[in-house]
């Protein structure tokens, strides 16, 4: 039970990462606060995990919106008197345009979940951990956050910023027991695609990007990330600070 006694956020619960990572949390002892603007899907999750005896509240919203992000920080805080764990795993996929086609609709929504939305949760996060000594937050960024291959410009910067706001926030705040650390994700199995319309995918852009997933070898799981999520939110990686880990399956190294 490694996260026994411990207090865990996790957005985009509702499916993919974020769902493996509620499952797996909550079955190692954690009070989960699983956060998703789907609904039912949310619903889905926090019904699975009840059933099979987890601890897990649900709360439906968008982190995009500052009111919405600060009122999942605040519902872990009313409903478990503490907060332990942040993973910040929502996310919205881009349509590999580069800067010339590039939409100010979709650069905004997707900096607005992918870099905006981890900024409110993070910093509303930060002094309730604080109250109780301290805390983990594990970011989940991509192979997109530390190269320019994987995806369009939106997302490509949205995670650069992520990997940013992961490096800055653990060296502000390691001597207060915040630890920050982010997972670059690779060819993960989920359904980020549907945050998507496929008829707009940019063509140019995409047989660019093909160049790059040529190179991938092999895809991954939901859990395989959330068994690294895991071991960064458990007490048994408290020296590892600050760092962006690589999950995906050897791609970085192509």
């Amino acid at each position: 039970m490694q996260l026994e006694g411990k207090v865990a956020v996790i957005t985009g619960a509702g499916s993919g990462m974020g769902k493996a990572m509620a499952h797996l949390f909550a079955r190692e002892g954690a009070s989960v606060v699983a956060a998703d603007w789907n609904q039912e899907a949310l619903d889905a999750v926090v019904a699975e995990i009840g059933e099979a005896g987890g601890t897990i509240t649900g709360i439906q919203g968008n982190v995009a919106v500052q009111a919405d992000a600060e009122a999942i920080i605040d519902k872990a805080v009313d409903a478990y008197g503490r907060l332990d764990v942040l993973c910040n795993n929502a996310g919205v996929m881009d349509v590999n345009q580069g800067a010339a086609e590039l939409t100010n609709e979709m650069w905004e929504r997707v900096l607005g979940v992918n870099l905006h939305g981890p900024m409110y949760l993070t910093r509303k996060a930060i002094p309730a951990m604080m109250a109780d000594g301290g805390g983990s937050i594990v970011n989940t960024v991509s192979v997109a956050g530390v190269g320019g291959g994987a995806a369009g410009l939106a997302y490509t910067v949205s995670k650069h910023g992520l990997v940013g706001m992961t490096k800055q926030t653990a060296f502000r705040y390691a001597q207060e027991g915040i630890r920050c650390n982010a997972i670059a994700a690779g060819a993960v199995e989920t359904n980020i695609m549907q945050s998507v319309d496929p008829t707009k995918m940019d063509p140019a852009g995409s047989a660019r990007c093909q160049t790059y997933y040529a190179a991938i070898p092999g895809q991954l799981q939901p859990d395989d990330i959330a068994q690294l999520a895991l071991f960064l939110a458990s007490d048994a990686s408290t020296k590892i600070n600050g760092a962006i880990i690589p999950a995906d399956a050897g791609w970085l190294s192509a």
